[in-house]
């Protein structure tokens, strides 16, 4: 296994049956080793430095109903909320005061929220703070809408593909989503300019190895600048209530292999990661991680944007988290830094 990780590490390629026993690997010492080589990597590109990405979750209404989520459309038992503009901003001033530079503005896909509304938003939100970059997550929209964003300053945005396999991403997706639109939209992000973010859930109900496989050569190909993973947790509301949950252990995997795979990727070490293990953010950020997302949102907001059961940091104010976030990644042996955190292009020397 360890020529495999060396090959791997040192062509950034491997063939699908590689890819295959890698992942499927439960040898102790073959995973330490792709852990180190992943570390090792990531330090050469980035160093020991972490990017703080502050999260405000403005809105928990959603016209989707995606089966695995737990403020689709059909759960009636979700206390909805939508931040006020003021709200938004004055999260960002308070990030602001803390060290973020970077804000991510994240919620269901909700029809108030419109490009009227959002580009005014994200204009004045760069009005306010114009060293600092705008991440937009707020699922499908139409390429013009985008357009409308990115013009308006908004520099990148989070569609997560969820799987990079059609029939796979119709069994967790209604009829009235499409995975075809769902790739398009991604398209339609990198060729208007943003730094573009994409990724999938592991251990998702129906998921295959070959899947994993198809998702990786999907990230080969797309070149992303960021990948967000994270495991699978059910929510109690949604069909998928009594499927088994994603691994610490495959989402470890997986960021050490994405993270040889595209070496200067930005990849979060997620929320959802340090919801089923205590320490997992740190081992994602020793797994190959370099980008974390404390959450800015009002404290009486966060216990509402509930995608997934027992999610953690529901209760912490903002200057908490962040607190808690800087010694956890100290523990870790690696350092918060206060940046934009921009991907880094190993071939053209640039950043974006």
């Amino acid at each position: 296994m360890k020529d495999i990780i060396d090959r791997l590490a040192g062509k950034h390629d491997l063939t699908d049956e590689e890819f295959e026993r890698l992942i499927l690997c439960d040898e102790p010492e073959a995973n330490d080793y792709l852990t180190k080589k992943a570390d090792e990597i990531r330090q050469k590109v980035y160093g020991k430095d972490v990017y703080l990405r502050g999260l405000i979750e403005f809105t928990n209404y959603c016209k989707n109903n995606c089966r695995y989520c737990g403020i689709r459309c059909a759960n009636k038992n979700v206390e909805r909320y939508r931040l006020s503009k003021e709200d938004i901003l004055s999260c960002c001033d308070m990030g602001y005061d803390l060290g973020f530079r970077t804000f991510v503005l994240q919620g269901g896909e909700d029809p108030y929220f419109n490009d009227d509304r959002l580009v005014s938003i994200v204009r004045d939100i760069k009005k306010n703070h114009p060293d600092c970059a705008i991440t937009l997550s707020v699922g499908e929209r139409e390429r013009d809408s985008y357009q409308r964003l990115f013009d308006a300053g908004a520099d990148r945005y989070l569609l997560r593909h969820e799987t990079a396999d059609k029939a796979h991403y119709e069994l967790l997706h209604p009829a009235e989503m499409s995975f075809d639109h769902r790739m398009q939209c991604l398209k339609d992000l990198k060729e208007i300019g943003y730094q573009v973010g994409c990724g999938m859930m592991l251990g998702s109900p129906g998921q295959t190895i070959k899947h994993l496989v198809k998702d990786l050569r999907f990230l080969q190909s797309f070149k992303p600048h960021m990948v967000g993973i994270g495991p699978f947790i059910p929510h109690h509301d949604t069909e998928y209530k009594d499927c088994s949950a994603g691994t610490v252990e495959m989402t470890l995997k997986l960021l050490s292999i994405i993270r040889l795979l595209l070496p200067d990727v930005l990849l979060p070490a997620t929320t959802a990661l340090g919801t089923i293990d205590p320490l997992g953010r740190e081992k994602g950020l020793q797994a190959g991680a370099n980008v974390v997302m404390p959450n800015l949102s009002p404290g009486n907001v966060r216990g509402k944007y509930l995608l997934y059961d027992n999610k953690i940091c529901t209760g912490d104010e903002a200057a908490e988290c962040i607190r808690c976030m800087t010694a956890r990644v100290a523990k870790a042996g690696y350092q918060v830094v206060q940046s934009r955190g921009d991907h880094i292009d190993m071939i053209e020397g640039n950043t974006y």
